[in-house]
């Protein structure tokens, strides 16, 4: 299936780059033109007592730091309350806007399944984006009906997307593997774009390559090769 652009919708700032960023720059260096949706400004991290206003400031600035080193330009952030999003139908129109603007043949998110094996990542709000990107994908942003002011008041015609992407699904669900042992050192660079938090993390990249050494191994990769795995699933015209 031929693909010339993609969105990213993901709950906070930094969620791209740990989950995905080397796929993302696997797609870029393939000349897909790759746009992010952030749902939250990240305001909810930091000791107790930060400033949630310059908190957000911050976290913005790195992930789009973090997002050109990938290749990527185009970053969008909502404002829903990070640490307390919910798959709501604002969420979801939301989500189709982005969509419809950006018209994007794949699209990849967080899944709306907690993942037993690594809880720790099935982060409420990842999993209520992931429930409304999912929506949103099938059957808001191709649906005229869904939102109309989307259509009647904007102008937003109904996009139709192609491929669905999930990351951290369930460990029966992955269905394919990428190789990103070739842009894993741009993943890691991107990744310390997020200073505010990953700044005192020493042994980022010796955990990371473990971990995505261990999914390279899960799909035959072979040794030495690191994979970061996905939930495809094919949308009807």
């Amino acid at each position: 299936m031929s693909t010339g652009t993609a969105l990213v919708v993901t709950a906070h700032p930094d969620d791209v780059d740990f989950g995905a960023g080397g796929t993302v720059a696997r797609w870029t260096d393939a000349g897909i033109k790759v746009s992010y949706c952030v749902c939250t400004r990240g305001e909810a991290s930091g000791p107790a007592g930060a400033d949630r206003g310059a908190t957000a400031e911050r976290r913005m600035a790195e992930q789009r730091a973090a997002a050109a080193v990938l290749g990527v330009q185009d970053v969008t952030f909502l404002t829903h309350p990070d640490g307390a999003v919910v798959a709501s139908l604002q969420l979801r129109e939301d989500i189709s806007r982005v969509i419809r603007e950006v018209r994007p043949d794949r699209v990849l998110t967080w899944s709306p399944e907690i993942n037993w094996d690594r809880i720790v990542t099935s982060h409420p709000d990842h999993r209520a984006v992931g429930e409304a990107t999912v929506a949103a994908v099938y059957p808001d942003a191709r649906n005229p009906h869904a939102f109309p002011e989307l259509l009647d008041d904007e102008g937003l015609e109904p996009w139709s997307v192609q491929e669905l992407w999930i990351s951290d699904a369930p460990a029966h669900l992955p269905n394919h593997v990428v190789d990103v042992t070739d842009t894993f050192a741009r993943k890691i660079q991107a990744l310390r774009s997020h200073v505010s938090q990953v700044g005192a993390w020493a042994s980022l990249e010796d955990d990371l390559r473990a971990g995505f050494g261990a999914v390279a191994g899960k799909h035959g990769l072979g040794a030495g090769r690191l994979g970061e795995e996905f939930q495809v699933v094919t949308l009807p015209s």
